[in-house]
């Protein structure tokens, strides 16, 4: 388990609740399934990363909501769920709010 993830008791599929957000977000580098990346930064900032080709962005929480801004104008929120396997939380479910479309990402 993520060391900063330790006093977080989830089960899979929970809910992070707003103020876990931060921490599910920024504990670790993502890996999804297709092999792209990404980086959450404490400071708001984060980068995509595809065939080695990098995007750079922002997240924020909006409403109690894990939101993303994408330059030039692309900006979506999601609910975000825990992936838990064998008691640890091993990601995080992103599902868009819009278009109920959703993705898994696991901390590398």
């Amino acid at each position: 388990m993520v060391d900063t993830l330790k006093n977080i008791h989830a089960v899979d599929g929970d809910s992070v609740i707003e103020g876990h957000i931060p921490t599910a977000v920024t504990a670790e580098a993502f890996v999804y399934n297709d092999g792209s990346t990404q980086v959450f930064e404490s400071s708001g900032a984060t980068t995509y990363v595809e065939q080695g080709r990098p995007t750079q962005g922002k997240w924020y929480i909006d409403d109690g909501r894990f939101c993303s801004f994408w330059p030039p104008s692309y900006r979506a929120c999601y609910d975000l769920h825990w992936i838990v396997e064998e008691g640890r939380i091993v990601g995080v479910r992103f599902t868009e709010l819009d278009r109920g479309s959703s993705f898994d990402g696991r901390y590398r």
